[in-house]
């Protein structure tokens, strides 16, 4: 029954983000009908960051009012909120009314902001609940929500969302290719009949999970984990030295780790959340499209398999090192800080007529996801032994992490227009 309750647990993680991830892919498909155009991606970057209002609220329940909140109702909440939104954008995602004179996707926006507050309190929420089943079903979970990307890429790329073929055109008085966008093989509505069966699904899984008596065996044993600072006499030796013994509360959230480890902790979890979640993914069309359609969708689709596949070389091969982390994430960044130079350069990066240049960018966007996606995971694996409060704090850094990097980048991108697209079809840069 091991295998099934990691099937369980996997499916549960891709219902952390599964609904965001799916309409964001399905977004090719949808701006050409809406009428904000393409200023529709910073609208729904902007309710993202307003549905952090979910893990805050959670986060301030947990610290004032200890105990109180049900896990398990909060959870099947937002799964069984998640199914019915992604059922009704399917029906009136297309729906508009006029405010302020002028149409607006106001159905899509009230849904969408829903879908957001379902994903974004997902990461305060299931990442304690995982501290009552076994330590090794952690890594699974983190499988599951790197799969919560990957599979709506996957099943938009069967629909043929993004396909471009170019043909030849006229621009003027001047010929050249054009990118044409073929139609796609199955329908918005279907997608999102998709997306609301697969939260159905993860709601299904979670009350399996939850209630079912092969499931319950696998709970992990109440007992503290707290360990005493390093270098600490322990307690028995302290009374045997007739000194007096301090009790530290079972599942306190830093009872083994002094404050610049905590620092650390929370600093590599935050920063890590900023670039892979915030930063980098609002300019990974600038980073890659100039080196054309192939290496834009290979960097989209090899990366997001790279975050499954970093958590389970972590379910094998564990590291806990704080000093391995730092270098990791120093690794990462760097590979961070290739990307957003080749966006800077968009349209005319270095390398754009060599095939070095596709190979590096792929590269780079495939080892910066997997790099920070083994740190993100070897940080939780850490702080699930610290106590259910550190695992909600968790979740609440990862969620602000987000939330700043993606603020950062909004004005960068849609007010200041400081990236400029490249060409899936014209790669040429002349003067």
């Amino acid at each position: 029954m091991g295998l099934g309750i990691h099937i369980l647990v996997c499916l549960l993680g891709i219902g952390s983000w599964v609904a965001v991830n799916g309409l964001w892919v399905e977004l090719p498909l949808m701006v050409p009908r809406a009428p904000e155009g393409w200023f529709l991606p910073s609208c729904l970057t902007v309710i993202i960051q307003l549905a952090n209002v979910g893990p805050l609220l959670v986060t301030l329940l947990h610290r004032f009012l200890p105990g109180r909140l049900s896990e398990v109702g909060v959870i099947c909440a937002i799964l069984g909120l998640g199914s019915l939104a992604c059922l009704l954008l399917a029906f009136f995602w297309e729906t508009t009314t006029l405010v302020g004179g002028a149409p607006h996707s106001t159905a899509l926006f009230v849904l969408f902001f829903f879908l957001a507050l379902v994903d974004c309190t997902s990461s305060v929420t299931f990442l304690p609940y995982m501290r009552k089943l076994q330590p090794e079903y952690l890594s699974t979970y983190f499988v599951g929500e790197g799969l919560s990307g990957l599979l709506p890429g996957l099943v938009a790329l069967g629909q043929g969302v993004g396909a471009v073929h170019c043909v030849n055109g006229s621009l003027g008085n001047a010929t050249g290719l054009q990118a044409e966008y073929q139609e796609a093989r199955f329908s918005v509505h279907t997608f999102f009949l998709f997306l609301s069966s697969m939260m159905g699904l993860c709601l299904a899984s979670f009350l399996l999970l939850n209630y079912l008596p092969a499931a319950r065996k696998e709970r992990a044993k109440e007992k503290c984990q707290a360990q005493l600072q390093p270098g600490h006499l322990s307690e028995p030796h302290r009374a045997a030295e007739g000194g007096p013994v301090t009790r530290r509360p079972c599942g306190s959230a830093f009872c083994a780790s002094g404050c610049f480890q905590v620092a650390c902790i929370f600093g590599m979890l935050a920063w890590a959340n900023a670039l892979t979640n915030g930063a980098l993914p609002a300019v990974q069309s600038y980073s890659c499209l100039p080196y054309g359609n192939v290496a834009y969708h290979l960097s989209a689709t090899l990366a997001a398999l790279a975050n499954p596949l970093a958590c389970c070389v972590g379910m094998f091969l564990p590291n806990r090192s704080l000093v391995l982390m730092g270098a990791l994430s120093v690794a990462g960044s760097l590979f961070a800080s290739y990307i957003m130079a080749m966006a800077v350069l968009s349209p005319c990066p270095p390398l754009l007529q060599s095939s070095l240049g596709s190979v590096l960018i792929v590269l780079s966007w495939v080892l910066f996801v997997g790099l920070f996606s083994y740190v993100k995971l070897m940080i939780s694996k850490i702080l699930r032994d610290k106590g259910h409060s550190s695992l909600v704090w968790c979740g609440a850094v990862v969620q602000l992490g987000s939330m700043v990097g993606a603020l950062a980048m909004f004005p960068l991108v849609s007010v200041y227009g400081l990236f400029l697209s490249g060409d899936p079809c014209e790669a040429d840069c002349l003067g």
